[in-house]
């Protein structure tokens, strides 16, 4: 069978490397599990068992005819097939070896309460990826028990993979059917008396400073739905103080009773009282910001709150960001009763979508009446689900009556690029069919008439399209980013790790050496490699090499054959000193960089966490050995993350370097004393405090001393303006970030050079 892989897997076994068994949503609660954050316990059954079950009931054949002869732009043929569809996969049986295994695993996680009560949730090989929001597309099941209940609610999350929405989305996105696979989560049931979801970045306007939370009485799917405006609260990123709260009067909620999810009203002493007071803001916007450091990129989180504690029960990437920017709309328009009607917005609500749309309104009271939308129809409705989406993509703007910024509606505008105005509470009762409306989506207002002129200023401004003497690099990790991100207007990679690329390889280096497969292990690292160089040539790419601490190279297949189990992994067995230890890993990689180089003479090296001078020697030799060095593009590197780098610069220039990179993340916590990734003490890491400043303006000044390169690849200058005009004073030479924070980042570097020019 070709089930070999396990059927279960907990999430204290899973990582972010695991998607291709554990779907998006599984990799991601696995590896917030192992990172200590708070996630309630579960496990995944894995695309394994939906191999084994498809295997069985020889049913994919029956699946891909039946989609291959649907045109999925005609609805009603588009809901036949997802209904055949279902109805084959939900009459066809489990086999014997999952429904065991399942059972096993359900009472594993019931521990002494025998039947738990948990969440089975669908989790897509293609879903909570960057690039694509799979909002809604599969089944959730809440408040689940029982062992055949629980099988039920399974075979309905694959069903569920085959909805009319989730079929046509994939069909939209030109992603194959075949080849999407599911996994199923399954979870401890949080019995949330407030739930939420929050941004680690305004999703409107792309304002990297500030955290959004959104909260609702009771369980959280209401929120996702868009059946309640939320409460929201705005938090400042740097000193996490709350900027703003904004209070929704709440009347009904989902809560569960005698096992099943009902809607209740909300008791009125309730109804118009905060969700969260400022201590458990403060705290959920903390644990925002480490989710985003963690994962390297802005993060859409979702939350629960059950008594004292709350729990972080799913994130993903922030898929479409708005850019912020200054609407001026004036009045193009003679009549004068239409201006008295125009100049003031006729409804209002929460800018979910940034632009302008103008057109008819279709109002729909259902989604069974999706085909009165029409190309640059104005979509109205009481609050958008999946079955939405086809109408959707016709609409030249959305408006709600509920939801928040992280509703459904919201998420899909963004994606799709559509202005979207929700929670305005009546629209479908104000707004009648026909009736043209301009809907302001970044603003949230809605204004009569489709003769309005819209002037809009973009904050991302045509000089940005220039160069800086600063050179600006980008920080990457995965190759299906790499085409994308080179149209950027950036210089290089200044960062590419080698984590996620070694990690897909799928071997321990070790083992594939023990197993003399260590062939297939350069070729498939310097295939990923030459994804990178061949998409920025001739722009540099600076390869970190593998920085893997212990207990991740355990987690690779083979892992636990050769690696220890440390005590503190962060300060042990790491970086340099580790490929001292192995030369013959080391040179796995140095066979792949070499391999590239004969083709693209842009990638370059850089050494990560060297203890000392003399260990930065040894790994120069090693470098050595393998020729690098005999040509003249070819330039060598090293971090600056550990206090002796700093102390010691101009002792490791002497060694033979071409450039250096500080990385702000270890080099602040080293510094000051502080975990980075301990949420207890995280208002106490300050990447801005003063022993960080005289650090970097010391490695900046020897280098420039030395003629070597500076920069700095760290969270720091992504996330924090004054730092980046700081470093340019400094007279750093180049910076690099995240892709989300390129634009900004080039505009404070021109005005931190237009200074001091004009000081001098």
């Amino acid at each position: 069978m070709a089930a070999q892989q396990p059927l279960i897997k907990f999430f204290k076994d899973i990582d972010k490397d695991d998607i291709p068994s554990v779907g998006g949503k599984g990799a991601n609660l696995g590896e917030m599990t192992q990172a200590s954050f708070p996630v309630p316990p579960g496990f995944a059954i894995t695309v394994s068992a939906y191999d084994a079950f498809l295997e069985k009931n020889q049913i994919s054949k029956k699946i891909n005819d039946l989609i291959e002869k649907t045109d999925i732009n005609e609805a009603e043929q588009l809901q036949e097939a997802s209904k055949r569809i279902e109805k084959i996969i939900t009459t066809s049986l489990i086999p014997e070896e999952v429904s065991r295994d399942v059972i096993q695993a359900y009472k594993k996680l019931s521990g002494i309460f025998k039947s738990a009560l948990v969440a089975v949730r669908s989790s897509a090989t293609a879903e909570d990826l960057p690039g694509a929001s799979f909002a809604g597309q599969q089944a959730t099941f809440l408040n689940v028990k029982g062992d055949a209940n629980l099988l039920v609610a399974v075979r309905d999350c694959w069903a569920s993979l085959f909805t009319a929405r989730a079929i046509f989305y994939r069909e939209q996105n030109k992603i194959s059917h075949s080849k999407v696979k599911i996994s199923v989560i399954v979870q401890k049931m949080i019995q949330s008396e407030v739930s939420g979801v929050m941004f680690s970045i305004d999703p409107v306007t792309s304002d990297k400073d500030r955290i959004v939370i959104e909260s609702v009485w009771g369980l959280g799917e209401m929120i996702v739905q868009g059946s309640v405006v939320p409460d929201r609260y705005v938090v400042q990123k740097d000193t996490f103080s709350i900027l703003s709260k904004e209070i929704s009067d709440q009347k009904i909620q989902l809560i569960k009773k005698g096992g099943k999810n009902i809607e209740s009203g909300v008791p009125e002493r309730l109804s118009d009282k905060p969700k969260l007071n400022d201590n458990e803001i403060i705290k959920l916007a903390k644990l925002a910001e480490r989710l985003q450091k963690h994962y390297y990129f802005p993060q859409d989180i979702e939350w629960a709150k059950d008594g004292q504690n709350l729990y972080i029960v799913q994130t993903r990437p922030v898929t479409a960001l708005g850019k912020a920017g200054e609407t001026k709309v004036t009045i193009d328009i003679t009549d004068d009763k239409k201006i008295k009607i125009a100049e003031v917005p006729v409804l209002t609500g929460v800018g979910a979508s940034p632009g302008i749309g103008t057109g008819p309104v279709k109002v729909l009271s259902s989604p069974k009446e999706i085909n009165k939308v029409k190309n640059k129809d104005v979509l109205v409705a009481p609050m958008t689900s999946p079955d939405y989406v086809p109408a959707m993509k016709k609409a030249s703007a959305i408006i709600t009556d509920e939801g928040g910024m992280t509703s459904h509606a919201a998420i899909v505008s963004r994606e799709l690029g559509i202005p979207c105005v929700v929670g305005t509470k009546e629209a479908t009762k104000r707004l009648k069919d026909e009736t043209v409306v301009t809907v302001d989506g970044e603003r949230g207002l809605i204004y009569l008439g489709g003769k309005i002129k819209i002037e809009k200023k973009e904050v991302v401004e045509e000089e940005i399209k220039g160069k800086t003497a600063t050179k600006l690099y980008i920080n990457l990790a995965e190759k299906e980013l790499a085409v994308e991100m080179s149209k950027l207007n950036v210089d290089g990679v200044g960062l590419l790790r080698a984590e996620f690329m070694i990690a897909n390889i799928g071997i321990h280096p070790k083992e594939a050496i023990k197993k003399k497969t260590q062939g297939h292990f350069v070729e498939k690292l310097a295939n990923d490699l030459e994804t990178f160089c061949k998409a920025f040539y001739p722009r540099p790419v600076v390869y970190r090499a593998t920085d893997f601490k212990t207990n991740e190279y355990r987690s690779l297949p083979g892992g636990a054959n050769w690696e220890p189990i440390e005590p503190n992994p962060m300060l042990g067995f790491r970086g340099a000193f580790r490929y001292i230890a192995s030369p013959d890993v080391f040179n796995l990689e140095l066979t792949a960089i070499k391999k590239v180089r004969d083709k693209y003479k842009n990638l370059w090296l850089m050494v990560p966490f060297v203890r000392s001078p003399e260990e930065l020697s040894q790994v120069r030799r090693l470098v050595a050995a393998e020729g690098l060095f005999a040509s003249t593009t070819f330039k060598f590197w090293m971090m600056v993350e550990i206090p002796t780098n700093v102390i010691l610069i101009e002792e490791f220039i002497k060694v033979g370097i071409d450039g250096v990179s500080i990385g702000s993340n270890d080099l602040t916590m080293l510094l000051t004393g502080t975990d980075r990734d301990n949420a207890e003490v995280a208002s106490a890491f300050n990447e801005r405090s003063p022993v960080v400043n005289w650090s970097l303006r010391r490695v900046i000044k020897k280098c420039n001393k030395h003629g070597v390169t500076s920069s700095i690849c760290g969270q720091a200058p992504s996330e924090y303006e004054d730092l980046v005009k700081k470093l340019v004073k400094y007279g750093i030479t180049s910076i690099s970030v995240n892709p989300d924070a390129v634009n900004t980042t080039r505009k404070v570097i021109m005005e931190a050079e237009k200074e001091v020019v004009d000081k001098l």
